[in-house]
């Protein structure tokens, strides 16, 4: 906890926030503080949440929060995962419900303020489904869904270019640099024009050389096309070396098959197949519907909450409830010819899970063949290309076999001796250090004589004597003396080693004794491991196959129950139905008139009589506005000539009186003058 206050109060320190906190005054916050600190983190990832939460409800601060984090997708810890109680927290400011979402914020900003910007763009608007109806709303709505397709696309090619390591500025300066290259190659050819203009027939000279750097294209276009033409050869050879080993094992397929077998392979594949085609398949098409329906049921359900949630499962519980009941009541009434039925219906839907089941394994054995087939293939390639020759097939490979075998019993053999030459060492070597011991006792023993003889050193003294003498003698007896001192000594050695092995016979003789039957115990601890293994692994196949069962019939009786349910239902709407008709028949049939109205059929033949009435009425009606239609329109053409007429003579009145005023005004001006 106080690394997470660290780390929350060095990013509040750093840009943009830059609050000058440590962790005293940060743990002294109150709830108010620490929901605008909240607040302001959010309008930082978005800046329509960078709001004073003074000027609002705490209600309204909590469920603009909570609409935020749902977008940023944050998931409360477990200490708090009760969303009612985090949702108390976030209202009252409660420091464990905010600091992990400080935390969590001010981890991953960035992100977030990506996530934020894309949620502005990308989540969708629910329009209800009687909207939608109208053609106007849905056309917009599809626009709508057209133009967010577009900004995903739009968005995933600015990441792309982003990301791609491309900036303008690099492929200005590639740019800029290749022009100075291109000036430069054109300054370079205009001097070396200048030079070879001063040469003899340097236009003939020219000629020839792009002659010759034609031809040298040529040349390398036609080792190109020969290098090609290698390569389609080669792979060309593979082919017909793989095509004629598939030709190969077709023939001793076919020499080894006969037709009868054939057609039985061919007659199972086709059943297989049709088995397939028919039952299998739609089968898990229809299945594959079903849970796609319910699972756009469950997407076009609207956002639960917990207290939805728990509803549902108080009446999940309260409809199983009546399914256990029903299901007693049912074993209650439970009589023999049902108990027929469902032991053969038992029966059949077994076999047919079985048949399923079967067909599954076919279908996996098939795949792993061919994957098997495909892998053998690839390894037979492997093989040819590294060693040159032909796999081993048929007898060649059935010797191959044989002679492995052979030499594998010679190895076991010689393993087997050298692993009793090696106990025979052992046991030398063991006999040697003994022998070492026993020596070194008798010389402390003779130490310890010496010692208390008073002679001590004496037989150092005496070694010291013997080896100078040895020393001196060593130019005319060493060879004589060496040799029979050693043979004597091999003697010697060769009898205690052969009495040691004539008492140490018995001894090995038991432990190879012990060690076969050893070797038998646990070949038999082996098997029965594995007798153990198979039966384990079928009883628990047989615990598989009982719990299969178990569950379709389940889901067969919970079928039933619903089928029930359903036909009760008809049979009541088709007796609620039988009723009404009865009670139609008996108003009908009835000789009281006033019951006899009260008859659905009299009151449908009146509403039928008023209506043909009324279709009468208007009929008669349109007859007489058509023929009225033509004096009508000639009378509306006249009145609006008429109209025209008297706008033509308004606007010629008008005109007159403009002229007569202008006339009297020109008079007056003449009269001025001549006063003048």
């Amino acid at each position: 906890m106080s690394d997470q206050i660290k780390f929350i109060v060095e990013k509040l320190n750093q840009e943009p926030f830059k609050k000058s906190y440590n962790l005293i005054t940060f743990d002294s916050l109150e709830s108010m503080q620490l929901l605008q600190l909240l607040s302001d983190v959010l309008g930082e990832i978005d800046p329509k949440h960078a709001v004073d939460i003074r000027e609002e409800m705490p209600e309204q601060t909590a469920k603009r929060m909570l609409s935020l984090l749902g977008i940023l997708k944050y998931k409360p810890p477990g200490s708090i995962s009760d969303l009612s109680a985090f949702r108390q927290g976030l209202v009252t400011g409660s420091k464990p419900v905010i600091h992990p979402v400080l935390h969590w914020l001010l981890q991953r900003t960035n992100e977030l303020k990506k996530r934020a910007y894309l949620a502005r763009f990308l989540v969708k608007l629910e329009v209800p489904a009687e909207f939608l109806q109208d053609d106007t709303v849905a056309e917009t709505n599809k626009q709508y869904e057209e133009l967010m397709e577009a900004f995903k696309n739009l968005h995933k090619e600015c990441e792309q270019l982003k990301t791609s390591g491309f900036s303008t500025a690099e492929i200005r300066r590639d740019i800029s640099a290749m022009e100075e290259e291109k000036d430069q190659l054109i300054k370079r050819v205009e001097r070396l024009k200048k030079r070879v203009e001063t040469v003899q027939n340097h236009q003939r000279m020219l000629e020839i050389a792009r002659q010759l750097r034609l031809e040298k294209e040529r040349e390398e276009s036609l080792a190109q096309q020969k290098q090609e033409q290698k390569n389609q050869l080669f792979h060309a050879e593979q082919r017909l070396q793989r095509v004629q080993l598939q030709l190969k094992e077709m023939h001793h397929a076919v020499v080894d098959s006969k037709p009868e077998s054939l057609m039985k392979k061919l007659e199972e594949e086709i059943k297989f197949n049709s088995y397939l085609a028919t039952e299998k398949i739609p089968k898990e098409l229809e299945s594959k519907k079903k849970s796609l329906y319910f699972l756009q049921k469950v997407v076009a359900e609207p956002a639960m909450s917990q207290s939805d949630l728990n509803v549902l499962e108080i009446k999940i519980n309260e409809v199983n409830a009546q399914i256990n009941q029903l299901i007693e009541k049912r074993m209650m009434k439970y009589e023999p010819i049902d108990s027929k039925f469902s032991m053969y219906r038992q029966q059949a839907s077994i076999i047919s899970r079985k048949k399923e089941a079967k067909a599954e394994e076919l279908q996996a054995a098939k795949e792993e063949m061919s994957n098997t087939e495909k892998e053998m293939q690839q390894k037979t390639n492997q093989a040819r290309e590294l060693e040159g020759s032909e796999v081993l097939k048929g007898d060649e490979f059935k010797h191959y076999v044989n002679k492995l075998r052979s030499k594998n019993t010679f190895y076991k053999k010689k393993r087997l001796e050298l692993a009793e030459i090696t106990a025979e060492y052992g046991i030398l070597q063991r006999t040697e250090e003994l022998l070492k011991q026993r020596d070194e006792a008798l010389q402390q023993q003779l130490q310890a004589i010496e010692q208390k003889k008073g002679i001590a050193g004496y037989s150092n003294t005496q070694d010291e004597l013997e080896r100078v003498s040895a020393v001196k003698s060593e130019m005319d007896e060493m060879k004589g003396r060496t040799l029979d001192n050693m043979s004597e000594m091999v003697k010697k050695l060769n009898a205690m080693v052969a009495d040691k092995k004539s008492s140490l016979a018995p001894v090995i003789k038991e432990l190879r004794q012990l060690r076969q039957k050893c070797q038998e115990l646990t070949q038999e601890c082996d098997e029965k491991k594995v007798q153990y293994d198979s039966c384990a692994a079928g009883l628990e196949s047989n615990r598989s196959t009982l719990e299969q069962e178990v569950k379709g019939l389940l889901e067969e009786c919970i079928q039933e129950e619903s089928n029930y349910r359903y036909i009760n239902c008809m049979k009541k709407n088709i007796e609620v139905q039988l009723q009404r008709a009865k009670e139609e028949m008996k108003t009908y049939v009835s000789p009281d008139p006033q019951e006899r109205r009260k008859a659905i059929r009299e009151q449908y033949t009146r509403m039928i009589l008023e209506q043909e009435n009324l279709g009468k009425k208007l009929r008669e009606k349109q007859k007489v506005v058509r023929e009225s239609h033509g004096p009508n329109m000639k009378q509306v053409k006249m009145w609006q000539d008429f109209e025209r007429l008297m706008e033509c003579k308004r606007e010629c009145f008008l005109k007159q009186q403009n002229q007569t005023a202008i006339g009297q005004v020109i008079q007056e001006g003449g009269k001025d003058r001549l006063v003048l």
